[in-house]
């Protein structure tokens, strides 16, 4: 029982939260200093939840609220799949697929704009099919950003672009985990929710097609000669393909990187593409084991301590009680149809923000999306439209979500080719589909598009 009370905090709600706030100034005061990597995201964490600590009437239970927090089956799937993730990416850099699909691509007309366009159109095609935005970062960023460099394409575009597509399958997807929750909550069937969806996401995708497209470069930057070279090491395409069917036929996130891992070996070794000593060598004088597996691992460690610190310090917030209060507020204060659908918008917005997850922000205000949409006439497809858009907005924009860390973190794969690493704030400007996305919801809430649709 006393485990179901919230966890006090002296100074009240505003202490609660005073953790993220200090979190979210140190990681905008990084991003706007040009510090990308995420490391420098650690001692920010490690300082907000120092302060929470203080601020915590029973320390004891916040510090099992925390550990709770970081050791959630999620957590633990996110981290399996960075370390694995960076791992295919290093065998498959390591065996010249970058520079392969470079000159693939290059041979093919696809330079600037254009590849980032194309880009985008991939990250579409592959979200769209397995309804993972968080998979399609690992296995697509790592190989289609650094063939920018060959191809003279923006950097800071063609990130945005990748990213942009992750999220376009996140929202459209009939298997992602927000469109089936934003779904269920609401009693809307998953085939009539997509079907309406499309009206939100394909203006948006087409519009950041055209941007991608203008704003991709071509002209002032050099096509590099690293773009010629073998065909052969396209051969390893066949790994993250496989890593595709497998999600598409509901395998395992982890069973099907080991797979892909285990084929991309198979076939690097086969094509002598990869010898035994790039992927594990000992270095006796350095007294370290070094190789491209140790490589990827050590790609994965930024994002995997982040995401530990970031969801102990969310499982605090959750447990203050926080977005309970938040959601009875919004209740009270709605009055009309188009009142609902600004508060349903308003309380999803506000769950995304505190918890940064957005499968989390929809259940937490589902039960009240359908409650005060049926009282007021907002359609079950309609509401989980609002829901499910809202939140594939903030967490692929703003430099404080997992999205956008990570991909700034996988942006460092194109160091060998010469893209620079990207902060996450320079990411999620650059997304021009998550923007537009969450313009079309404000014309969606504010001034009614499709709201008589559905």
């Amino acid at each position: 029982m006393q485990e179901a009370r919230p966890l006090g905090f002296f100074g009240g709600s505003a202490a609660a939260l005073a953790p993220f706030v200090m979190f979210i100034a140190g990681v905008t005061w990084l991003g706007l200093s040009g510090a990308p990597d995420e490391r420098g995201l650690w001692p920010v964490l490690i300082a907000a939840i120092l302060v929470a600590l203080l601020l915590a009437r029973d320390r004891e239970r916040y510090c099992n609220t925390l550990l709770r927090g970081m050791s959630q089956p999620i957590v633990m799937l996110m981290l399996m799949a960075w370390m694995l993730a960076g791992i295919l990416g290093a065998l498959l850099t390591g065996g010249g697929l970058v520079n392969a699909l470079a000159g693939a691509a290059q041979a093919s007309g696809l330079h600037g704009g254009g590849y980032a366009a194309a880009a985008f159109l991939v990250c579409c095609l592959f979200s769209a099919s397995t309804g993972t935005s968080l998979g399609t970062l690992i296995l697509c960023l790592p190989v289609l950003y650094p063939a920018g460099a060959a191809l003279g394409t923006d950097p800071v575009i063609l990130a945005g672009a990748i990213i942009g597509g992750a999220t376009f399958g996140d929202n459209i997807s009939p298997v992602s985990d927000t469109t089936i929750a934003s779904a269920t909550t609401q009693g809307a069937p998953i085939g009539e929710v997509v079907r309406s969806r499309l009206r939100y996401a394909l203006p948006a995708a087409g519009i950041a097609l055209l941007g991608y497209t203008v704003l991709g470069g071509g002209d002032s930057l050099p096509i590099t000669s690293e773009a010629t070279g073998s065909a052969a090491p396209l051969a390893l395409l066949v790994a993250p393909a496989l890593v595709f069917v497998m999600l598409l036929r509901r395998h395992h996130l982890v069973e099907g990187l080991l797979a892909g891992i285990a084929v991309a070996l198979a076939v690097g070794w086969i094509g002598g593409l990869i010898q035994p000593s790039d992927v594990l060598r000992i270095e006796p004088g350095a007294f370290a084991a070094r190789g491209l597996v140790v490589e990827g691992i050590e790609r994965a460690l930024g994002i995997s301590i982040f995401t530990l610190l970031l969801m102990g310090l969310v499982a605090g917030i959750e447990a203050s009680g926080l977005l309970d209060r938040l959601v009875r507020t919004t209740r009270r204060s709605v009055r009309s149809e188009r009142g609902a659908e600004v508060w349903i918008f308003a309380a999803v917005s506000g769950a995304v923000m505190l918890t940064t997850h957005s499968v989390v922000a929809i259940l937490a205000v589902g039960a009240f999306a359908r409650q005060t949409g049926e009282q007021l006439g907002v359609g079950p497809t309609r509401r989980a439209n609002l829901l499910d858009t809202t939140v594939c907005t903030y967490p692929f924009l703003l430099p404080w979500f997992i999205p956008t860390i990570l991909a700034a973190s996988l942006t460092a794969s194109g160091s060998a080719t010469g893209m620079p690493r990207l902060g996450a704030m320079q990411v999620g400007m650059a997304n021009l589909h998550s923007w537009l996305l969450l313009s079309i919801v404000l014309m969606a809430v504010f001034g009614g598009y499709g709201r008589r649709s559905v």
